[in-house]
């Protein structure tokens, strides 16, 4: 697959510059860029959703200009993009998606699940995807959808596969799985586009690593990768190395007892304190979502109990945990946490709004000034504050969602996997943030990945199948513990040991 000054323009925007990107057989090149540098641009005119405004495309070695998004799968070209609900069907269930493909192609859907059975299991075990086949994926987590979406990627006899973050979702344990299919594939000859912030993934992946900054390539490097180099052409800039020294917690802001996110899991107990950022970490199904949400509102817990500032807390709904000053980023961006309809600074203010308006009505300009402030300080990438979010990058829609919720002040605020999708620089700089402001309030981030959680942690606590089952400090953390910690079944156990 060869790219030859490809370009793209949407109106008087210049997204793409006269890229040249060429991937050899059997060849893992890692595709770098700052949000909103124009790397999803690149990837739907090779995927067949936007037509290219310049340049041409080959495929081994004849021109290539895909008509539609089929034309391009018909040609090879298979595709996993970043927004992973824009990778499924949420109102069918695993089976049909797996077989979408062949389910377009015609024939009665009733009469042909059994046939499709065998066929979709071992898609789904090929990935290591273990959920029963008729479960709507509306219901899955936001990484078993992920999950769903490659297996279905990868049930295709790509020419090239195309994977646009793909472990944004996925835990340390799920993320190798998947590197484990994708070397496979580089061993049958299969060139791969592999686009990525996460350096972990770079380094054990990339045989070639591009940057693309604004539109226009700005590194191509071969073995020896030189990874400080890329990261540098990517921004244009040196980036520091990441560290902070641990900030004790000081009072106890949140505090659970006994509590048991469903009636099978086991009762956590823990406190978040002023000052204090802290990450829990665990693999898919470990439970940090369902504890968050109990925090929020949005479950009720099976037992135990909750006090917030010394007090009993049991709010009945979000809204009810907002108005108590609990704030929470959900992980579905795009199903929970954006209105796609309203603009940059209108996501922003909800659900603020009364803070904006006078006798009722909301005060546009307040409002715009206060998305543009927060355009400068988390380094949004937009066109204006009152851009579609159509118009931004994953990336910078999930800036977005962190600058509403840093936007004001509260007692508790939860951030789950803050970084999908964000650059390097973006995530130290939401890091820094969260550290300058977290003096009032109790801090508590959610990540599958271990090293999003170091980065921005002074205190790091494990969760396995709904159980604390250990913590870890900032500046003292033992990657080999965390990760022994992490495959560990249950609080009792962990005592029994």
């Amino acid at each position: 697959m060869a790219l030859e000054g490809v370009t793209k323009s949407f109106g008087a925007s210049a997204v793409l510059k006269g890229v040249d990107l060429f991937l050899r057989a059997g060849e893992i090149v890692a595709f770098m860029g700052a949000n909103g540098a124009g790397k999803s641009t690149l990837v739907k005119i090779v995927a067949g959703v936007h037509d290219l405004s310049g340049g041409a495309m080959r495929l081994d070695g004849r021109p290539f200009q895909p008509s539609s998004p089929s034309d391009a799968l018909r040609h090879g070209i298979v595709v996993v993009h970043q927004a992973i609900n824009d990778n499924v069907v949420l109102s069918m269930d695993v089976l049909e998606n797996l077989c979408i493909d062949r389910l377009c192609r015609g024939g009665p859907v009733l009469f042909r699940r059994g046939r499709w059975r065998a066929e979709a299991q071992a898609m789904a075990a090929r990935v290591g995807l273990d959920v029963p086949l008729n479960t709507p994926v509306s219901e899955l987590s936001l990484a078993d959808r992920q999950m769903v979406a490659i297996a279905r990627a990868l049930g295709h006899d790509p020419k090239l596969l195309i994977l646009d973050e793909p472990t944004s979702a996925l835990s340390d344990a799920e993320a190798e799985r998947l590197f484990r299919v994708v070397l496979d594939l580089k061993r049958r000859g299969v060139p791969v586009l592999y686009i990525s912030h996460r350096m972990g993934d770079i380094r054990r992946l990339a045989d070639r690593i591009v940057t693309l900054r604004d539109g226009v390539v700005t590194g191509d490097f071969a073995p020896p990768l030189d990874y400080g180099a890329a990261v540098q052409a990517m921004l244009g800039r040196q980036l520091a190395k990441a560290s902070h020294a641990r900030v004790p917690g000081g009072e106890v802001v949140v505090e659970t007892r006994d509590l048991r996110v469903s009636a099978e899991s086991p009762p956590v107990s823990l406190s978040l304190r002023t000052c204090e950022v802290t990450a829990v970490v665990g693999l898919v199904g470990a439970g940090k979502t369902e504890l968050a949400e109990c925090l929020f509102g949005a479950r009720r817990p099976a037992a135990g109990a909750i006090r917030l500032d010394g007090r009993p807390f049991a709010p009945a709904s979000p809204g009810a945990a907002v108005a108590a000053g609990v704030h929470m980023a959900a992980e579905d961006r795009a199903g929970a946490s954006l209105v796609p309809d309203f603009d940059l600074s209108q996501n922003v203010s909800l659900p603020f709004t009364r803070a904006f308006s006078s006798l009722g009505l909301l005060g546009r300009s307040a409002e715009r000034r206060h998305a543009a402030d927060f355009v400068r300080r988390l380094g949004i990438v937009a066109p204006s504050e009152i851009a579609p979010m159509s118009a931004l990058s994953g990336g910078n829609q999930q800036k977005v969602v962190l600058a509403r919720w840093l936007s004001r002040p509260c007692r508790l605020l939860i951030l789950d996997e803050p970084f999908q999708g964000v650059d390097i620089a973006a995530r130290r700089d939401i890091g820094q943030a969260l550290r300058d402001t977290a003096e009032a309030r109790a801090t508590l981030v959610l990540c599958a990945d271990l090293d999003e959680a170091a980065e921005v942690a002074d205190r790091i606590l494990v969760m396995s199948q709904g159980a604390v089952v250990s913590e870890h400090f900032a500046g003292s953390l033992d990657r080999e513990a965390v990760i022994r910690d992490l495959s560990k079944s249950t609080h009792a156990e962990r005592h029994a040991a």
